[in-house]
């Protein structure tokens, strides 16, 4: 079966104190966008997704650093709901979907091949990790101690089947998906987890710039 990766990579830099998307930004001198499109050299097709405003910068970056790993642009929507669901648009066949965050460049190949073996239709395959912080939770002046053990953070690339995922992309929007297994889980799928990395982080500060650039080395 086919294995498709969709990357989406919508965000502006806000956090990161920079003009530039943070997807542009260089890690290892080269722009944190095509390290992550290069984790899935092992795939039969990349799907891009940007801002329209984005592609033209983008296209020159490819230019400018020589980058050919062979993948297709598709304009991003008004949120990251509506840019999965453009990406969607651009997968034929029945196929296996990894849906990836553009600033998670550190996954590994390890990783991903879990998540593809173990995904099956009418379920998502979702990579987590364990919250190691203690919690509290406050509501006004009042806060309250949260336990933690059975409380994860959920990473990407999330994994399902082609139909399994579209069918639930024909929902409307809401405030709730955060993710795509939020989106299945609304339609009736199913989510299953597996150990996801650490190193996988998502780069959204200057201190996960630098974070990353360590493990890279």
């Amino acid at each position: 079966m086919k294995k498709v990766a969709i990357i989406v990579a919508g965000g502006r830099g806000i956090r990161m104190n920079s003009e530039i998307p943070k997807q542009f930004l260089l890690l290892n001198d080269l722009p944190i966008l095509m390290h992550t499109l290069n984790s899935f050299l092992h795939f039969d097709k990349r799907i891009l997704v940007l801002p329209q405003s984005q592609i033209d910068n983008w296209n020159a970056l490819c230019t400018q650093y020589s980058f050919n790993t062979k993948h297709t642009i598709v304009a991003g929507g008004i949120n990251r709901f509506g840019s999965v669901k453009n990406g969607l648009k651009k997968v034929e066949d029945e196929s296996i979907v990894a849906i990836h965050d553009g600033v998670r460049p550190l996954i590994s190949k390890n990783l991903i091949d879990k998540l593809i073996a173990a995904t099956k239709k009418g379920i998502g395959v979702v990579p987590v990790v364990p919250v190691k912080d203690s919690l509290r939770k406050i509501e006004g002046n009042n806060s309250k101690a949260v336990s933690r053990s059975n409380l994860y953070k959920v990473q990407t690339p999330q994994c399902f089947f082609t139909s399994t995922i579209k069918e639930a992309y024909k929902q409307n929007f809401s405030l709730f998906f955060t993710d795509d297994a939020s989106v299945l889980e609304n339609n009736g799928g199913k989510i299953i987890t597996i150990q996801g990395e650490e190193k996988n982080l998502k780069i959204t500060t200057e201190e996960d710039l630098r974070v990353a650039e360590v493990l890279m080395q």
